[in-house]
C-alpha cells in the first residue's frame, strides 16, 4: 500500500511540474510576441520617421496620397532591381559571417 501510494505521490509531482512547466511556456511565448511587437514599432517609428526627413512635403499628403506616391515611385523595375541588389548584398554578407 504504501509503495502504491508514493507512486500517486510521483505521479502528483509529475503532473504538477508539468504544469508549471507549461505556464513557463506560455509566458515565454508571450515574451516573445512583446519583445518581437516592440521591434517592430520600433523600427516602423525610425523609418517613418527617416522617410520624412527625407521628403518633409509628404508630411502634408493624406494616407491615399502617400500610397499613391509610394507606389508610383517603389514598385517601379528600377526601385524592385535596387531592392533585390540590396538584399542580395545582405545574404552575401550574412553568408560571409557564417563561413567565419
Amino acid at each position: 500500500m504504501a509503495k502504491l501510494k508514493t507512486t500517486i505521490e510521483r505521479r502528483m509531482s509529475v503532473e504538477e511540474q508539468i504544469r508549471q512547466l507549461e505556464k513557463e511556456r506560455k509566458q515565454l511565448i508571450q515574451k516573445e510576441k512583446e519583445e518581437e511587437r516592440t521591434a517592430k514599432t520600433e523600427r516602423l517609428c525610425k523609418r517613418g520617421e527617416l522617410l520624412e526627413s527625407l521628403l518633409p512635403d509628404a508630411i502634408s499628403m493624406t494616407d491615399e496620397q502617400f500610397k499613391a506616391f509610394l507606389e508610383s515611385t517603389l514598385l517601379t523595375e528600377y526601385a524592385r532591381r535596387k531592392l533585390d541588389g540590396l538584399t542580395a548584398e545582405k545574404e552575401s554578407e550574412a553568408q560571409k559571417n557564417e563561413e567565419v
